[in-house]
């Protein structure tokens, strides 16, 4: 299943940025109705806006507007909405097949703490999960997106919903940028934060999320710094990830401070063990000069003993990596037979790490009874 996504991942993105056809397509050579079109313009730079522009033959000043439109202050929804281009080219771009590359909300649940959860079906019915989480530090409007990049996921997580459902396919960029579009049209203003904690593992996905990434740093407008992407590990991605020389955060989902435990918990971590993942985490802030942070799901009565802590923080300081560790209390899932620790086991083991000088915080649980939280997507 994961030699299956990462084939499946470039595959998606060689399909949904290839400009090779245009002119046929320009010919009426178009996409045929209910299947998703060859050209999704959302996710695309403005200099690859200009370039399509030009090979559409339309000025590339068109390739302006088309920013405009697709990631102004109002997006728009269809090509025929593109008010700046003229009628014609705009009839001229929908025979041809090309599309905005908007998905429809299918159901939204929210928590009383203001979190929300978007269900967005995508173009062939299959549904992806976001999540905007609003809040207010010292005065400012802060309102971070989760954002989903495969639909399902292959990793088999043993405490995460995801994992449970199988994997179905990897998200194209214009579905991964689509969902910032979603949240903000929702709640009426800018995304300032991206974490890449959706459903999908996405380092299994790497040619779009990074793609995703550029468009929405310089389009959307979202800093670098503001973006983290998470996984569990998958050989050779974050090598790959590293030499993109991203000023994003990698967050490593790491929950067991030593292999046996974690292939228990994680069953994708026996074809990559666990100091080969610290390594390569090493290289990453090497390369990068960003440092790497560690998620820890505690799991009442399976990794939340002092010892576990103590083995912990030994693991990363051996590794020289006790730079963070964001510790996040198990949020019930359906058909797993995991509990959530009290109170006392959760700041016991935060503590623990602090006394060994490793900064730790506690994830505060949000969105739980839109089965929104850490692990529920």
């Amino acid at each position: 299943l994961v030699r299956e996504s990462q084939g499946d991942a470039e595959v998606t993105f060689a399909r949904s940025t290839s400009t090779k056809d245009i002119e046929r397509l320009l010919k009426g050579d178009g996409a045929k109705k209910g299947v998703d079109p060859t050209y999704n313009l959302l996710g695309m730079t403005l200099p690859e806006l200009k370039d399509f522009a030009k090979e559409a033959g339309l000025p590339a000043f068109r390739g302006k507007q088309l920013r405009d439109h697709l990631y102004g202050v109002n997006p728009v929804k269809a090509i025929e909405d593109c008010s700046t281009l003229p009628k014609a080219a705009r009839q001229q771009l929908i025979d041809a097949g090309v599309s905005v590359g908007r998905s429809t909300v299918h159901q939204v649940a929210a928590s009383t703490d203001g979190t929300t959860k978007l269900l967005l079906r995508l173009h062939d019915d299959r549904v992806v999960e976001t999540v905007g989480i609003p809040a207010n530090e010292a005065g400012r409007k802060r309102l971070t997106a989760c954002v989903s990049s495969q639909v399902g996921c292959p990793m088999r997580c043993t405490f995460c919903a995801t994992g449970k459902g199988g994997f179905a396919r990897n998200l194209a960029t214009h579905e991964i940028v689509d969902q910032i579009v979603h949240l903000e049209e929702h709640f009426g203003e800018r995304v300032t934060h991206v974490v890449f904690m959706g459903m999908g593992e996405p380092l299994l996905n790497v040619p779009n999320v990074l793609r995703a990434h550029e468009a929405l740093n310089k389009e959307v407008g979202i800093g670098s710094r503001h973006i983290t992407i998470s996984t569990v590990g998958v050989r050779g991605a974050i090598e790959r990830l590293a030499r993109a020389k991203l000023q994003s955060t990698l967050a490593i989902s790491l929950h067991a401070p030593n292999q046996a435990l974690r292939e228990e918990l994680i069953p994708s971590a026996k074809a990559y063990p666990m100091q080969e993942l610290l390594n390569d985490a090493q290289q990453y802030f090497i390369a990068t000069g960003r440092r790497v942070t560690f998620e820890y799901t505690l799991l009442a009565g399976v990794n939340d003993s002092i010892a576990q802590a103590e083995e912990l923080g030994r693991l990363l300081y051996k590794n020289k990596l006790a730079s963070h560790v964001n510790i996040i209390p198990y949020n019930p899932v359906d058909e797993a037979d995991f509990q959530r620790p009290g109170r006392a086991s959760i700041m016991n083991f935060k503590n623990t790490l602090e006394d060994m000088n490793v900064p730790a915080s506690i994830r505060q649980s949000r969105g739980l009874e839109a089965a929104a939280a850490c692990g529920q997507l």
